[in-house]
């Protein structure tokens, strides 16, 4: 299927590791233009190396979603360098597995400002250009724990809630400009590799814990029996950013091998 993505532009924040990454390199290979927005340098670079020796088009453009004069400049050097933006993937996600009542409120405080700011942030820097242009498709990366309520993510799971709310809004807001806004929330999503994560990507504090044996014991909760891939999220985020789901707005879809049924 054809998802007439070529010369689109599409930003992608945290698209250095895991599914940002993965998310990147398929807008790539419609031959969309990308921009990587990343706050690891080094990781950054090398996602957007990887596309352009590809022959694909890929702009690095070092961002921290929290901070919104970053971001505006990021989204600024993006109309700059490709003249427009077409769709804003809110991929950048933080959160550390703990008890609500043993965290602290810094680290409340991080996950507030990453996976909720960070979201109102991107968003709110790409909607005037998509309204100037009377079109747009914004995918937020949510959380089946933003659905459910997970056991050990109190605060990341109402982050995640909270984006999915703040979609349906705008999506109502926005819909008669011509302008999409969508979820996708993914289940436990393992990397393929530790090539495919940066430095600075919680990961690699993860491998020791997500070793095989625990993969396996952790699949059995979900129906399919198997923990997701970086490139299963990316194919239905290509989709439906995509003219293909053109009649679809403010809408959750959980890519998580049935983890949840809602």
């Amino acid at each position: 299927m054809d998802l007439h993505l070529a010369d689109k532009t599409v930003i992608v924040t945290g698209a250095g590791s895991n599914i940002g990454r993965d998310i990147a390199h398929s807008f790539a290979s419609e031959k969309a233009n990308v921009v990587i927005a990343e706050w690891d340098e080094p990781q950054g670079k090398k996602v957007a190396k990887e596309i352009m020796d590809r022959g694909g088009k890929a702009l690095f453009v070092q961002t921290d979603v929290a901070n919104n004069e970053q971001v505006t400049l990021m989204a600024q050097k993006a109309i700059a360098e490709f003249g427009t933006i077409d769709i804003l993937i809110n991929n950048v996600g933080w959160g550390v597995d703990q008890l609500f009542m043993q965290e602290t409120r810094e680290k409340w405080k991080k996950m507030v400002d990453i996976n909720f700011w960070g979201v109102i942030n991107c968003t709110r820097a790409v909607l005037d250009q998509m309204i100037e242009q009377k079109s747009g498709s914004v995918v937020t990366i949510g959380s089946d724990a933003g659905r459910m309520g997970e056991y050990y993510e109190a605060v990341y799971s109402g982050c995640k809630g909270g984006v999915i709310a703040l979609t349906k809004a705008l999506a109502r807001e926005v819909g008669k400009m011509g302008i999409r806004l969508n979820v996708v929330c993914p289940g436990a999503t393992v990397p393929e590799s530790k090539d495919a994560v940066g430095e600075k990507s919680l990961w690699n504090e993860m491998f020791d814990v997500f070793t095989p044996e625990i993969q396996v014991k952790a699949a059995k909760a979900y129906p399919l029996r198997k923990l997701g891939k970086p490139q299963d999220i990316a194919n239905a985020v290509l989709f439906i950013a995509s003219e293909r789901a053109g009649h679809i707005t403010g809408q959750t879809l959980s890519v998580s091998g049935g983890y949840t049924m809602m």
